[in-house]
Formats: C-alpha cells, sequence, structure tokens
C-alpha cells in the first residue's frame, strides 16, 4: 500500500483489531491468569478487570460503560470480581494479563513494535469524550518490550472501537439488546447475559450498519491527526500481519 485515507484505514484494521481484542479476552491464558491471582471466576475477573479503570463504583455504571452486556449481569460479576482486590487492582492484573498474552501472542511477528509505535499514536490522538473505559485504559501505563505492549495497545484500541460503536448505535436508534441481536444473533445475546425470549430485530439490521458506518467516521479522525498515508498504510499492514499471526487468516 502505498497510502491510505483515514477512513480507509478505518476499515482496512477494525475488524482485524476487534478479533484480536476479542481473543485476548476470551483467552484461556487469560482466564488462567485471573485465576492464578485470585479470580477463580473468569468472568468476574473480565468484567472487574476491564471495568477496573472506572474506580470504585457502582455495578450500574459500568453495565452503562460495557453497553451491550444486560445490566444486571454485569453488576453481579463486577461485585464479585471487586471483592477478590478490589476495582484498580483489578485493573492493574488485567492490563498485565494484556501484555502477558502479547508476549505469548506476537512474540514471532516481525516489527510487532511497529503496531505498538503507531497504534499509541492513533490513541494519543483519539477524542476520549463520552468513551470513559477508553479513556480509561488510554491513562494505564504500558510495559517496555515490543511485544507485550503491542497487546495492551490491541486492547486500549479495541476499547475506542467499542465505545464509538456504543455511541453510534445509541445514535441511530437502537437499544442495546437489539443491536446484539441485529448484529450476530440471539447466541451473542446469551453470551452477553441477556435471557430469552427475544424479540425479532431482522428489520433492524438496515440500522446497525448505519451505526456500523457513523462508527468509522467517529475513529476517522484519529487516524487522520495520528498518522500520514504512509503510516496508515504500515499500520494496516502490521495490524493484517499480526493478525494472520495470530488467527490464522
Amino acid at each position: 500500500m502505498t497510502g491510505l485515507t483515514p477512513l480507509e484505514a478505518v476499515r482496512s484494521t477494525s475488524g482485524a483489531l476487534h478479533n484480536l481484542g476479542g481473543r485476548l479476552m476470551a483467552s484461556r491464558s487469560t482466564f488462567r491468569r485471573g485465576a492464578e491471582w485470585g479470580w477463580s471466576d473468569g468472568l468476574a475477573f473480565y468484567v472487574a478487570g476491564r471495568g477496573g479503570v472506572l474506580g470504585d463504583v457502582d455495578g450500574e455504571v459500568v453495565a452503562a460503560a460495557f453497553g451491550f452486556f444486560e445490566p444486571a449481569s454485569v453488576a453481579a460479576r463486577w461485585e464479585q470480581g471487586t471483592a477478590v482486590a478490589g476495582a484498580r487492582e483489578a485493573a492493574r492484573r488485567y492490563n498485565e494479563a494484556a501484555a502477558e498474552w502479547g508476549r505469548d501472542r506476537l512474540g514471532g511477528v516481525e516489527d510487532v513494535g511497529r503496531l505498538a509505535e503507531l497504534g499509541e499514536r492513533v490513541i494519543a490522538a483519539a477524542d476520549a469524550a463520552a468513551l470513559p473505559l477508553f479513556a480509561g485504559w488510554r491513562a494505564e501505563p504500558r510495559v517496555e518490550d515490543p511485544a507485550g505492549h503491542a497487546g495492551q495497545v490491541i486492547h486500549v484500541l479495541r476499547e475506542w472501537r467499542g465505545g464509538n460503536h456504543l455511541v453510534a448505535t445509541i445514535a441511530v436508534g437502537l437499544r442495546p439488546l437489539e443491536a446484539v441481536l441485529a448484529s450476530d444473533g440471539p447466541k451473542q445475546a446469551l453470551v452477553c447475559g441477556w435471557t430469552e425470549p427475544f424479540p425479532d430485530c431482522e428489520a433492524l439490521v438496515p440500522l446497525r450498519r448505519e451505526a456500523e458506518n457513523l462508527t468509522d467516521r467517529l475513529c476517522a479522525g484519529a487516524f487522520e491527526r495520528g498518522l500520514d498515508r504512509g503510516d496508515r498504510a504500515s499500520f494496516a499492514a502490521v495490524v493484517a500481519a499480526v493478525h494472520r499471526h495470530v488467527a490464522g487468516g
């Protein structure tokens, strides 16, 4: 690639970054490390760790920031997870788990440090307004080794895209459960803690696509401010290389 526009850069990296961040969150190694640190319930570690950057808040606040999960299920896991070591310690450990995942999975990727370097420039250029989880994770310290750093950057970028997508979803008139059903269907709704029976949301698929397009536009500004055309192409290339290495695709 000789160069990419901001919107091209967003669209060429968003799917891979979402998948990589999801793999980090759902990794057996992440849950195993959580268990070693005292979180015997992996989902409690996920909720307390991911939401811990918000500090000592009520579970309803964390549920609002997560957005797409059934609120009562988030609040219950938050209470369970923060009982282990508190919110801030859970976040510290989750940040450590992201670095360890990067070391485990990305250490063999050439130029993985370039992903961390360019990703940090996007993160620094992004607006954090209305994105509390992203703001919290952007403020967390990063490790120095390239693979661990890249793992943490992938997590922060996923929170950024996810926060913008929640804003876009609400803006187009979709409620969180409707968005999950229109995007991924009943199985994912169950994973997110919602219970059946579910409404038929087939007619809402166009709104979900509108939300996706709006998310792209919300993210494009950071790519415009943080990277030039050549760096956007480099970032897209290294993200694709990392995704191939991890996912085999």
